[in-house]
């Protein structure tokens, strides 16, 4: 779970898809693979504990996991999925309690992870100015998805992932598309673009697309990125130093925590500021 960041004043729809590590069962310190690099000090497979999980489901080092060599936890947000396959799927059961169960609730976990993603992006593309028939179709989603995730062990399991979020990223391009159709001037299309370190300072990127681009250590200080659909964009490392993202969409909490920015960075309300921001570090 995602350590760096202040929850920023949430909307009441999006406080649920935050990760409330209080009311989960330390679900992605032990159903997540963890290989030894620059994110994690220390090999895990999925299904083992990590060595720093505590008996309380608590992180042992969680103050220090950036110095300790988790920068990975750090950026990880399960957007409430913990809490909801802890407290409602299981009704406070936990894979300690009932060890025949724990495979499930790490299968459980992954699917939740998906439909809170899911949830996440179409609760920021309702309240979008897209047009009351597009915002229905969209609160609807929302509704069909959610009732979903309060399905039983079996039921959610059985939901097909693929199907729903093809469905959902239609209806995002739609909102996406209404929304950036009203950024004036031609904007620029790099979806999917492979910009692995790319020489992007002070780019004019404003109303552009970037949805599934690797933005890994690219150098964005002071881009236009206002309005910008960052949809699933891989930000990890990129320097975002006096760069504006103002309005910029489908952008989430982890992907802001992977990159690097200063107290010059300028980010959407919904979001917090990283605290490796603001106290200058830069990984």
């Amino acid at each position: 779970m995602t350590q760096d960041s202040p929850a920023p004043t949430a909307h009441p729809q999006r406080t649920e898809l935050r990760a409330d590590c209080a009311n989960c069962a330390g679900l992605c310190c032990v159903a997540l693979p963890f290989a030894a690099s620059a994110d994690f000090a220390v090999d895990k497979d999925a299904g083992q504990p990590c060595e720093n999980l505590r008996p309380d489901f608590g992180c042992g080092i969680h103050a220090q996991l950036r110095d300790r060599g988790f920068p990975g936890c750090t950026v990880f947000d399960c957007f409430g999925a913990g809490q909801k396959v802890s407290r409602v799927t299981y009704g406070a059961r936990n894979w300690r309690d009932t060890p025949g169960a724990a495979r499930e609730m790490f299968e459980v976990f992954g699917v939740m992870r998906h439909l809170h993603e899911l949830l996440l992006h179409l609760a920021e593309a309702a309240d979008l100015p897209v047009g009351q028939p597009l915002r229905r179709e969209l609160r609807s989603a929302y509704e069909r998805v959610e009732r979903l995730t309060r399905g039983s062990a079996e039921e959610v399991l059985r939901v097909d992932v693929p199907a729903h979020r093809e469905r959902t990223g239609a209806l995002l391009l739609r909102a996406s598309e209404t929304v950036r159709s009203r950024v004036r001037g031609r904007k620029k299309d790099h979806r999917g673009a492979d910009l692995t370190g790319a020489a992007l300072a002070n780019a004019k990127l404003r109303g552009a697309t970037l949805r599934g681009a690797v933005l890994i250590a690219a150098r964005l200080n002071g881009a236009d990125l206002r309005h910008a659909d960052l949809l699933g964009a891989d930000l990890r490392d990129a320097e975002l130093g006096g760069a504006d993202l103002t309005g910029s969409l489908f952008l989430t909490q982890p992907q802001l925590d992977s990159a690097r920015g200063d107290g010059s960075t300028r980010i959407p309300e919904r979001l917090g500021r990283p605290a490796h921001w603001v106290h200058g570090q830069s990984t």
